[in-house]
């Protein structure tokens, strides 16, 4: 199985951060969709994310879900250890844009 990796775009100079496929798939919950004002044009796996709401879920340790049974109220979620690294990381760096890119195998 691959190792997913995020590829900083917007700091060239960071080294790229692996993560688990499972957050992977978690990605969409923290993107800022493209076509919000201040979002650059993104290509295929390509992610926005917004400093401030960033530093918000940090702050507060959770983040929000619109359940897709009950699409008028909103489901406060803990972040997991994986989710509060990756978010570290991209606080840490002042990361905001970056291309998910599959790596070798992993071993």
């Amino acid at each position: 199985m691959a190792q997913p990796v995020l590829v900083p775009i917007d700091r060239p100079e960071v080294a790229p951060k692996p993560i688990s496929p499972r957050l992977r798939t978690q990605l969409v919950y923290f993107m800022i969709p493209q076509g919000t004002p201040g979002v650059p044009s993104l290509a295929e796996g390509e992610f926005w994310f917004a400093e401030a709401e960033v530093a918000r879920w940090l702050d507060e340790g959770v983040f929000y879900l619109v359940s897709p049974l009950d699409t008028a109220n909103m489901t406060e979620v803990e972040l997991t250890e994986e989710q509060e690294a990756f978010l570290g990381w991209l606080k840490g760096h002042r990361v905001r844009h970056v291309r998910l890119v599959e790596s070798a195998p992993v071993p």
